[in-house]
């Protein structure tokens, strides 16, 4: 009987889920819904018996060991997830002691950054390094980092919220209420009211101008950018040089092999990869400089979200 986990990425709109094996191989993977429910008990049932269908047709026996989740705003040392401004539920949510009374097997959860870090661990491009950095550039800035082989948790479950570091002070509003957050920047959303502000200020054609905003998305922006739109590539560049001053400070703290982009706004390429790297070489400390790579994910993009959340169940059992 081959021994599987579950791995569950928890997003605002929709719901990832996938059947894994150790060695990476998803057998089977699926979406619910998670906007559409209010109710946390009638989303978790749902969800619990998506999970169960997926190991019925998985093709062969299997047996289940684990389960790993990703979702915004979680606490791994208390399983919960704890006032996420993007999900229905609110306030403090105990994830895994719900699901685990659906499951008699471990559950282990942190958030999306810190579950794509382990992934790349385990299954992806980081396996040979101890020292790296995950940065999840979507709707929003996450970043989970390793250091000695382990993810840095804090003493309270949440360090690592790269995307929370404020980067201008009295800048964009942000989600979670303060301003100048660098998400509110450097992530598929920061991009586009980039874009507009550029807009606003310049005056060149731009085939960008003919999209509303709630229409624009990064792939837009890249789009138009490898055509040669002169605000598509500026707005990249803005954004690749916060990132990459951003980098900088980081790399001073932890001194990483690589770090890692991966997420929407990375499906750009070179457009972001490269003016993040130049702006971070060019703001290092000498003693840093020429050391650090930024790599794309190794993770196959499909299946990104469930394989970091398997890698999390996976560390916990090899553990």
């Amino acid at each position: 009987m081959k021994k599987v986990v579950a791995g569950i990425d928890v997003g605002g709109t929709f719901t990832k889920f996938g059947i894994v094996d150790r060695e990476g191989k998803v057998y089977a993977d699926d979406s619910i819904s998670t906007d559409a429910h209010m109710d946390i008990e009638g989303y978790l049932d749902q969800l619990a018996g998506s999970i169960r269908k997926l190991l019925e047709e998985s093709g062969e026996k299997v047996e289940l060991q684990g389960i790993g989740v990703g979702a915004p705003n979680s606490n791994y040392y208390s399983g919960s997830i704890e006032y996420a401004p993007n999900l229905n539920w609110k306030g403090v949510i105990p994830f895994a002691n719900l699901l685990g009374s659906r499951f008699s097997v471990p559950i282990a959860i942190t958030n999306d950054a810190n579950a794509a870090a382990l992934g790349e661990m385990i299954y992806g491009s980081a396996r040979n390094m101890k020292n790296f950095i995950v940065i999840t550039l979507g709707t929003g800035l996450g970043s989970g980092i390793v250091v000695n082989g382990e993810v840095v948790y804090g003493h309270d479950g949440f360090a690592g919220e790269l995307g929370h570091v404020i980067v201008h002070e009295d800048g964009r509003h942000c989600g979670c209420g303060r301003k100048g957050c660098l998400e509110t920047y450097v992530s598929a959303t920061g991009i586009k009211r980039t874009v507009y502000e550029l807009l606003a200020r310049r005056t060149e054609e731009s085939e960008l101008r003919k999209i509303p905003f709630d229409k624009l998305t990064a792939k837009n922006i890249s789009k138009a950018a490898d055509r040669g739109d002169r605000i598509a590539l500026k707005a990249f560049d803005v954004t690749g040089r916060i990132l990459g001053k951003s980098l900088a400070d980081v790399v001073a703290l932890f001194s990483p092999e690589a770090i890692f982009l991966l997420g929407g706004l990375a499906k750009a390429g070179d457009h972001i990869f490269k003016p993040a790297k130049a702006y971070m070489e060019k703001n290092l400390f000498n003693v840093f400089r020429d050391k650090v790579k930024i790599l794309p994910s190794g993770l196959t993009k499909a299946n990104a979200a469930v394989l970091g959340a398997a890698g999390l169940i996976c560390k916990e059992i090899l553990d």
